[in-house]
């Protein structure tokens, strides 16, 4: 068995919705970043690949290669399953923090969930995904940004 960790942040820029887990939602800002910004599904790749020995997301999608700019994360995310899975490994659980004041995510915890355990290929019940504040501390306490942290187990398959 194998335990990787990953986190992302990205800032709040132009925009009426973030992408969380792979599902829109309705914010006052978006987020700047080169492909969609989902802070999610990027810790969740950097953890997987981390649990693999297999690098992280910068190494395989790179934020200065142009075919990213736009890329829906989710494509990072089946692409990098593909990866564990070639490396001999399956995905047990995964669990997932959004770490900021906004947007709230409880309205939407479900959905993520799902479409999560849908990208994964298990079990909603294998995916848990949380939100905590910073007490309005540093910058995503002054809703500048947003960031997620993910922690997943990996079995040889």
């Amino acid at each position: 068995m194998r335990i990787g960790s990953g986190i992302d942040v990205h800032a709040f820029g132009p925009g009426d919705a973030v992408m969380l887990g792979g599902v829109r939602v309705p914010h006052t800002h978006g987020l700047v970043a080169h492909s969609d910004g989902d802070v999610l599904l990027h810790a969740l790749c950097d953890a997987l690949l981390g649990a693999a020995g297999l690098g992280d997301i910068g190494q395989h999608f790179q934020d200065s290669d142009p075919q990213w700019r736009g890329a829906d994360s989710a494509s990072f995310l089946t692409a990098v399953l593909g990866m564990v899975r070639a490396a001999g490994f399956a995905v047990l659980n995964a669990d997932l923090t959004v770490i900021g004041q906004v947007p709230k995510v409880a309205p939407h915890r479900a959905a993520i969930r799902a479409r999560i355990a849908q990208l994964l290929a298990l079990d909603p019940a294998c995916v848990n995904i949380k939100a905590t504040t910073t007490e309005a501390l540093g910058f995503l306490g002054r809703a500048e940004g947003l960031a997620a942290q993910a922690v997943v187990l990996l079995d040889e398959a």
